[in-house]
């Protein structure tokens, strides 16, 4: 459909090289978009991600840097505008989790995971809005979590919790702040998903627990955060702005 198709449209997609930023990343390829991987190269993936993309027919970009770092973050935005065209989409994904008990969690774990799931994520948002701003256009998705929402039994992740917490707040204060110069501003909170970061040892043994607190019996598969994103990311989702679109099976109604 028209509405979703992103064809013409240039994407930024961080933490690109696994998980639901990978999967994500080829996903608004198939709707039609270039798009630019960016993220750590020493975690790999990013290549990988570039090639499906290349192979769907679209232009990739593959860009190595960090979140915590407006330097990495300037250049690699400008090098998207230089090479690939105007930069209209950001999905903001890269993001860290552990658990630890509250009362003994270090600070600087909390800061280490607070740097990059908080810090990284404005510091992206305000990459991409200075060259959105000016022409007036642009999606940016922020990927949260139902744990900004709701705290999940059984794990011991306050610091992850409000860290999501404040991704949504974030997100829905920008998107207040931005929304009569053209530039929409959105979130995707996902439920438990089968990724690298839910097959932590921490929560290994919680994957049975998860499927049977979720209402529809499973946890998700990244493929199902694809069209979420396509239509916040599309003119399908034009006068959207300031959600948190949380894909998480119904976990949160219980």
């Amino acid at each position: 459909m028209e509405l979703f198709d992103l064809t013409g449209e240039i994407a930024f997609v961080t933490g690109a090289g696994s998980g639901i930023g990978q999967r994500i990343a080829i996903g608004l390829a198939e709707a039609g978009a270039d798009v630019a991987c960016f993220g750590h190269a020493s975690k790999g993936g990013l290549d990988e991600t570039a090639n499906s993309i290349t192979a769907l027919g679209r232009k990739a970009l593959v860009l190595n840097g960090t979140v915590t770092s407006e330097a990495d973050l300037a250049s690699a935005v400008s090098q998207v505008e230089k090479e690939l065209g105007a930069l209209t989409i950001a999905v903001n994904n890269a993001g860290i989790a552990n658990a630890a008990p509250a009362e003994t969690l270090p600070l600087e774990q909390w800061q280490k995971l607070y740097e990059v799931n908080v810090n990284g994520v404005f510091l992206s948002c305000q990459a991409q809005a200075r060259v959105m701003l000016p022409r007036r256009k642009g999606s940016i998705i922020n990927i949260a979590s139902m744990s900004g929402s709701i705290v999940n039994r059984g794990l011991t992740q306050a610091h992850y919790n409000s860290s999501k917490a404040a991704v949504i707040h974030m997100s829905k204060s920008l998107a207040m702040e931005w929304s009569d110069r053209g530039l929409r501003v959105n979130v995707i909170s996902p439920g438990y998903t089968l990724t690298p970061m839910n097959r932590r040892p921490e929560v290994a043994d919680q994957v049975k627990i998860f499927e049977r607190d979720t209402p529809m019996g499973r946890m998700a598969s990244v493929d199902e955060m694809v069209g979420p994103a396509v239509f916040l990311a599309s003119r399908a989702s034009s006068f959207v702005t300031g959600i948190d679109l949380i894909v998480d099976g119904g976990f949160v109604c219980w």
